[in-house]
């Protein structure tokens, strides 16, 4: 259950080689930017190949404190977010973490390859995967000494709102309460549902970011932990040196400028999201269940198997996330990402396209 091979995610259309054209295939599995937001062409410098890049990531640091007034001591650079995720069980020595369920994988695996136990809070269908109220999250955090959560969550889109996290980390301050805000900046109301800027003021909140879905580079794995300087300090005692590439480092200097970008593609997905999710409801067979940000999640309701469903997909060289990998998400459930309108368009299209269920005479 531990292995790195045990749980599938989205994005591995490699898989597929051979059976969709090259260049054919549009992935909707992985929640990333339609768009790229450096104008030039990316060239590697012969400089960033031949000399070590910093030991703590500092072109990274950066970024962080130009785009979002960081104080650099605040930050810590990954080698994309999941190197923080399997990082802070492991560095600040939890015992027990809570967790929401369906959410992404890697939260418990980093758990428990750090020797702590898992519990869950479960989100229901029945509401929409609302979070229950603050009172039960209480009564289930009385037993455990952290609660790792995602805003939004990945894949059912419950927003988290940073109020509530706020008041759990002031009502329990000895527990750790680790966000990740790998969606964040697709939300419209950013960056004020953001916890980056409280973390000084909550010890105990730790804020996990990545740049790889925002600013489409999941190829160059940039991300970094947010959080008070004391906990910074406690992390970089477990933290491997040099785990970003100077490459990296380069890049993420670029990305500060991005700001007619960030606004443009909010803006996009704010617009395309809602147009995708009025559209759904009025194909036969298909719910709208969970979403936000850049993702929206379905449940396929006909009588046909959802393997159907997805052969069909990728017939018109289409590829969505597969949920029932998720507990709670066995029942049809897939995934797919908010793209521009014209690959929304022909998804939708797809989607119309499925065969009616025949009839029993």
């Amino acid at each position: 259950m531990n292995s790195l091979y045990y749980h599938e995610h989205g994005g591995q259309s490699e898989r597929l080689s051979g059976r969709i054209p090259a260049g054919e295939l549009i992935d909707f599995s992985v929640s990333i930017s339609p768009f790229f937001p450096l104008r030039d062409p990316l060239q590697v410098a012969r400089a960033d190949l031949q000399a070590y890049p910093s030991i703590e990531g500092k072109g990274v640091q950066g970024f962080y404190a130009r785009r979002f007034g960081l104080d650099e001591s605040s930050v810590i650079a990954l080698n994309g977010a999941i190197e923080g995720i399997y990082l802070l069980p492991r560095a600040l020595g939890v015992r027990r973490m809570l967790l929401l369920e369906p959410s992404f994988y890697e939260y418990g695996r980093a758990a428990r390859i750090a020797g702590a136990e898992t519990g869950f809070v479960g989100l229901s269908a029945v509401n929409g995967f609302s979070l229950p109220p603050v009172g039960e999250l209480a009564a289930r955090l009385e037993h455990c000494d952290a609660f790792f959560a995602a805003n939004p969550n990945n894949p059912t889109g419950t927003l988290f709102p940073p109020e509530v996290t706020m008041a759990l980390a002031s009502r329990f301050p000895d527990k750790w309460f680790f966000v990740d805000e790998a969606f964040i900046q697709f939300l419209p109301d950013f960056p004020a549902v953001s916890l980056m800027q409280h973390t000084r003021a909550f010890r105990n909140i730790v804020v996990v970011h990545s740049l790889t879905k925002f600013y489409a580079l999941p190829g160059l794995r940039l991300g970094a932990i947010i959080a008070h300087p004391d906990t910074i300090g406690r992390l970089y005692d477990f933290k491997e040196p040099w785990t970003l590439n100077a490459v990296a480092e380069r890049v993420a200097g670029e990305l500060a400028d991005c700001l007619v970008y960030e606004a443009a593609l909010r803006s996009m997905i704010a617009g395309e999201r809602e147009r995708l999710a009025a559209a759904l409801p009025e194909i036969d067979g298909v719910r709208v269940a969970g979403g936000a940000a850049n993702f929206l999640l379905a449940q396929w309701r006909r009588s046909s198997p959802l393997d159907e469903l997805l052969s069909h997909f990728l017939s018109r060289g289409i590829l969505v996330r597969d949920c029932r990998n998720f507990h709670g998400l066995e029942a049809g459930y897939f995934r797919f990402a908010v793209r521009t309108p014209q690959e929304n368009d022909r998804f939708l299209e797809a989607l119309r396209a499925v065969p009616a269920p025949e009839r029993v005479s």
